[in-house]
């Protein structure tokens, strides 16, 4: 946002540079913690690696009852890596001096299209082009005409509902934010900030959780029909 001090900024005022800056310094976070995590891998877990197993087996659990408990496993790399990244991108938000980059809808955008390209693909992959693209026009051979391009409309509107929920939400809280340190810089705005820390562990949540939905739907299509 225009006016509002960053680390980032100092160097360049231009919004492109700070998106990107703070992007990377998502990305190079997730990178740092995975190495903690595998650094002096224990059979007794302790420390970062404790933090991480943890991470990991509820992410696990999380899909097993979308997906099962095979394909959770199988899609962990994609979407433990999302939630990282997602969330240390959306966590940036409550620290002063730094801009959360989810807040700008190039990237949930292109986090969106990569879930939506991937889990398409998997769906051809396990199933065929043709069966993937047969199970659009529903069960009711009749009304195939209409439901086809009903559902193809239906899918790519999950990459509009995936970027946008999660930009309008971190958007939303940081204007919030913004307005009440305008108004009372001091006490008033510490709700602000434990909405915006509870939203940032929310909206990765979300993301994560549609992600295995979206993939449950492509690879399981014969457990749709039974």
């Amino acid at each position: 946002m225009e006016g509002i001090f960053t680390f980032f900024g100092v160097i360049s005022h231009n919004h492109t540079f700070i998106f990107i800056a703070h992007t990377l310094l998502a990305a190079i976070l997730v990178l740092v913690v995975a190495k903690l995590a595998t650094r002096s891998l224990r059979i007794v877990p302790s420390g970062c690696q404790n933090v991480m197993e943890a991470y990991l087996e509820g992410v696990i659990a999380m899909g097993k009852d979308v997906i099962g408990e095979s394909y959770a496993k199988k899609y962990l790399p994609l979407v433990a890596t999302l939630g990282l990244f997602i969330f240390f991108a959306n966590i940036m938000e409550i620290i002063p001096g730094f801009e959360p980059p989810s807040g700008n809808i190039n990237f949930t955008l292109t986090l969106a299209l990569i879930v939506f390209i991937f889990y398409n693909f998997e769906g051809i992959r396990k199933n065929g082009l043709k069966e993937y693209l047969a199970h659009f026009a529903g069960p009711v051979k009749i009304l195939s005409p209409l439901m086809f391009p009903i559902e193809v409309v239906s899918h790519f509107s999950r990459v509009i509902s995936l970027s946008f929920r999660l930009f309008g939400n971190i958007k939303g809280d940081d204007l919030f934010v913004w307005v009440l340190l305008m108004l009372a810089p001091w006490i008033v705005p510490l709700p602000g900030f434990a909405l915006m820390t509870f939203s940032a562990f929310l909206q990765t949540f979300i993301f994560m959780i549609l992600t295995y939905v979206y993939l449950a739907g492509a690879v399981l299509l014969h457990e749709e029909s039974l």
